[in-house]
């Protein structure tokens, strides 16, 4: 008698923060100090394969070609969450890989995580509507909970202690305001200190963080209504206080979380200056030291030529804004 196999490939992108999600109040379950609004991405993908398989003794995890010890706890726990859910104790191998760099300040644990749910739920039957796939989401990365929508998403803090109330939802889809961004890659290499580390130790030492989560509800209100209203500069007036302030908070933690270089600090020198002359566009960072660029349409090539003669800047990539995760074949 052959064992069950249940298989699903899932991809999904990663997703920019606007207004930012910086802290937890709850580490366990990952749920977010203050809500966030962000855009899915479209050019840059992670792709994954699932495979839950009773002849298996033990999760085998591929993770961008190679067997890591860490991503296989972490994807390994996450699973159990799908498990339980599906009422079996059945192992998985698992293939994900990113065409992007991985934890550079890029969000690939959230284009990852949203795969995997997707891959998770689908190969296991268990019909999730969107906003519990999104609460499972999050379990495995906070800002996971955004990528399973395209667009621009909210993302809700909630209150329920657990947890059920926090999830994202869809804004705008992608097509009703087409913006694009440009990406500047002023480094390659995984960062020092993980946002996960990094939220926490700005909650306990940061002498920024109260104020930080308590401006959160204003931004988020200020740039909702800048999406409905396809007001362009008051986006960029937002999001730009919104990641300012989230990177002071990082510096004021001790040690102070310092993620950006200096092809970083030249780059938001230009977008401004571009901007000051009638460009549409404003810059956005993550926990990282690559610069999003945000703009109208018309302008990506300018932006994209501005940003590629800063010295330090390795390489740029220009993306629309893209859909939300999406399974690409399943066995189940």
């Amino acid at each position: 008698m052959t064992s069950p196999i249940w298989q699903a490939t899932a991809q999904a992108q990663p997703n920019i923060a606007l207004v930012k999600y910086w802290g937890k109040r709850d580490d366990t379950l990952n749920l977010p100090a203050a809500g966030s609004l962000s855009i899915t991405l479209d050019a840059l993908h992670t792709r994954t394969t699932l495979r839950f398989d009773e002849t298996l003794a033990a999760d085998d995890v591929l993770f961008n070609g190679q067997h890591d010890d860490l991503q296989t706890r972490k994807i390994s726990a996450f699973l159990d969450l799908f498990r339980t859910h599906a009422g079996i104790a059945t192992r998985a191998s698992v293939e994900t890989a990113n065409d992007f760099p991985t934890g550079a300040g890029l969000a690939s644990s959230a284009s990852g995580f949203a795969a995997l749910a997707l891959a998770a739920g689908r190969a296991l039957q268990l019909q999730l509507p969107p906003h519990a796939l999104s609460v499972l989401a999050r379990r495995g990365s906070g800002s996971a909970a955004r990528s399973v929508f395209g667009g621009f998403v909210e993302m809700t803090a909630g209150t329920r202690d657990d947890g059920e109330d926090a999830f994202a939802s869809p804004l705008l889809n992608a097509a009703a305001w087409p913006l694009t961004v440009v990406v500047a890659i002023t480094s390659r290499a995984v960062k020092d200190t993980s946002s996960r580390v990094g939220m926490d130790d700005s909650r306990r030492t940061s002498p920024f963080y109260r104020a930080w989560v308590a401006t959160a509800n204003a931004d988020l209100d200020a740039a909702r209504e800048a999406v409905h209203g396809r007001d362009f500069a008051r986006l960029a007036e937002v999001s730009e206080a919104s990641c300012l302030a989230m990177h002071a908070v990082m510096l004021a933690t001790r040690p102070g979380l310092i993620y950006w270089n200096a092809a970083t600090v030249e780059c938001i020198h230009a977008l401004r200056a571009l901007r000051a002359g009638g460009t549409g566009v404003f810059f956005t960072i993550d926990a990282g030291p690559q610069v999003k660029a945000v703009c109208l349409p018309e302008h990506a090539e300018a932006v994209a030529m501005a940003l590629r003669t800063i010295p330090g800047v390795a390489e740029t990539m220009v993306s629309g804004l893209g859909e939300g995760a999406r399974i690409i074949e399943s066995d189940a």
